[in-house]
């Protein structure tokens, strides 16, 4: 399933806890097309968590909120789109001018997340 995600110019993967050891599988990409290594940041379970010493999950929790603040701000585009611009569904018929419309929907997420820091004023 990964391998059908990437394109082959990333140089890091983020994935929540449902992608853990997607490195490992044998259809993995560890290469770009570049030849650079790619680094996969796969949030823990927190079931692996609690397995640590006290001071082992609080510099755990740490690395596992950087990871999550990186797939935050990904993930909080794609909920201006469906949300804000209530664009839920799509149809097949036509995808050209659903894919234009697509990146003209997520051209204005980002002017709209780029402008709040402003309203706030």
């Amino acid at each position: 399933m990964t391998p059908e995600l990437l394109h082959g110019e990333e140089e890091t993967v983020n994935g929540d806890s449902g992608y853990v050891g997607a490195e490992k599988r044998e259809d993995a990409i560890v290469r770009n097309n570049k030849g650079k290594k790619i680094r996969y940041q796969i949030n823990r379970r927190p079931s692996q968590l609690k397995k640590l010493s006290k001071s082992s999950q609080y510099k755990a929790k740490k690395r596992e909120h950087a990871k999550s603040s990186v797939r935050g701000k990904v993930e909080h585009v794609f909920g201006v789109v469906k949300g804000l611009l209530k664009f839920k569904k799509t149809r097949y018929r036509g995808l050209r001018k659903q894919t234009a419309k697509f990146k003209i929907m997520f051209a204005l997420a980002n002017l709209i997340l780029a402008d709040r820091p402003c309203l706030a004023a």
